[in-house]
């Protein structure tokens, strides 16, 4: 493994690469079937992904066309990865039985461990027959859509392909690892102005929230639209703000605590709105809402944007705050829906959608163009990492638990093969001159 690293850091060309010996093994971040049961009874919070997490020595998968094994330096902790840790809402061994049925070569997912991770930033080792985009020695990040592009629906947006899949969520062999298999068109160019760990931590959510906000396929934000974006400093409401601020909109930022807030006042976000001083009670008890804290809620917005209300509502905590979403939406505007954090079964007044004419816009994650736009305005400096804090492979578990809890402010990063935080920065003239804005975002 040492000689892959060494090869890594001296930037070695495609014949180095191709004459390392790889090993029959790596460690990786896994989760076992036998333990599928052992959260049942438990509520949400308290399960823990610390004692479900495991480090393993595992063989590496053969690969087969259109594939190729990275190594990965890199990757980072996403909400899919607490899901899986914790077995919710199902198991995702049902994700892995469900592939190796529909697909011959899916069956080599269905193992009795599952590999997650939905990110990576590093370096392709090998690649299968028919990848002629990427070569040996290419440093990569991966994006985390796995598609088949067998169906004819899915040749106008991947996304609407029937057999699309989340990489290292509802497939296995995933990023927090050593090594990781992708499919080649996951595989996009690493912003070389960024370290390993920087460059590992947007492709889910950085993708996700440009679906969401910025495409056509989503909300289609333009110039001079409000956006009222629920966790505006985290991992995915952090890139929200970025392309409302970046586009021309204004975004308004729902936050949780000061040290949050400031996190968006330092982005540029003038219109901030935090929760904890504010402390809206939108449910008066697990089963019913209160109306009165959306209408004050509504009442705060106007107050910052001068009598107006949202375009664009950037949703995704889901049950806590779908009703309020819905109603401070202004009429005719947009509540574009992913991830449900906190719940996936969403009540809200209809009269406020339907009488208004509002629409709901569900989105998940992003087509391959999307993912690799989104990755372009990273490598040109135009958009920041979120990364918050990092930890080594062997804390992965400590890391979707700091997630699980809500105690993260970015995204937080998992060190893989990479020795040590800081490496990997080719471009030092844009690290340089973007090195503010990275700090900003980064906290580092």
């Amino acid at each position: 493994m040492q000689e892959i690293i060494d090869a890594i850091e001296n930037r070695s060309g495609r014949e180095v690469f191709e004459s390392l010996e790889i090993p029959s093994t790596y460690r990786a971040v896994t989760v076992h079937k036998s333990d599928v049961g052992m959260f049942e009874g438990m509520k949400f919070q308290d399960k823990d992904p610390r004692t479900s997490m495991h480090i393993d020595e595992v063989p590496v998968p053969e690969l087969v066309a259109g594939e190729a094994l990275i190594a990965v330096m890199a990757s980072s902790i996403n909400y899919n990865t607490v899901w899986t840790s914790i077995f919710e809402p199902v198991s995702t061994f049902g994700f892995l039985e469900k592939y190796a049925k529909a697909n011959p070569n899916g069956q080599r997912h269905d193992l009795p461990y599952h590999i997650i991770g939905s990110d990576a930033a590093g370096v392709v080792l090998r690649v299968g027959p028919g990848v002629n985009a990427f070569a040996p020695g290419d440093r990569v990040v991966a994006h985390c859509l796995s598609v088949e592009l067998e169906s004819p629906m899915g040749h106008n947006d991947t996304m609407m392909d029937p057999e699309q899949r989340i990489w290292g969520f509802e497939t296995n062999f995933g990023g927090l690892a050593e090594f990781a298999v992708v499919k080649a068109n996951q595989l996009m160019p690493k912003p070389e102005h960024l370290t390993w760990e920087e460059a590992a931590s947007p492709g889910l959510v950085n993708s996700t929230a440009y679906r969401q906000l910025v495409s056509r396929n989503g909300a289609g934000m333009k110039q001079g639209d409000i956006v009222l974006i629920w966790g505006a400093s985290g991992g995915l409401g952090g890139y929200a703000t970025q392309y409302t601020l970046n586009g021309g909109g204004i975004p308004v930022c729902v936050v949780s605590s000061p040290e949050k807030a400031q996190i968006c006042r330092d982005m540029g976000a003038k219109h901030v709105i935090d929760r904890s001083v504010e402390n809206y009670k939108f449910w008066k008890d697990p089963h019913t809402q209160d109306p009165k804290e959306w209408q004050r809620f509504g009442k705060k917005i106007r107050e910052l944007t001068g009598g107006e209300d949202p375009d664009i509502v950037f949703e995704h905590p889901g049950r806590e705050t779908f009703g309020a979403s819905v109603y401070v939406t202004k009429r005719g505007g947009t509540i574009a829906t992913c991830a449900s954090t906190t719940g996936f079964m969403h009540e809200y007044d209809n009269r406020y959608l339907w009488m208004n004419l509002k629409r709901i816009v569900g989105s998940h994650f992003a087509n391959y163009r999307e993912a690799y736009e989104a990755n372009r305005l990273i490598a040109k400096g135009m958009i920041h990492p979120t990364l918050s804090k990092s930890f080594p492979l062997e804390e992965a578990g400590q890391a979707a638990f700091e997630v699980h809890q809500n105690q993260h402010q970015g995204k937080v990063g998992v060190l893989c093969l990479a020795p040590k935080a800081g490496l990997g920065v080719i471009d030092g003239e844009l690290r340089s001159r973007t090195l503010s804005e990275i700090n900003r975002f980064t906290n580092s």
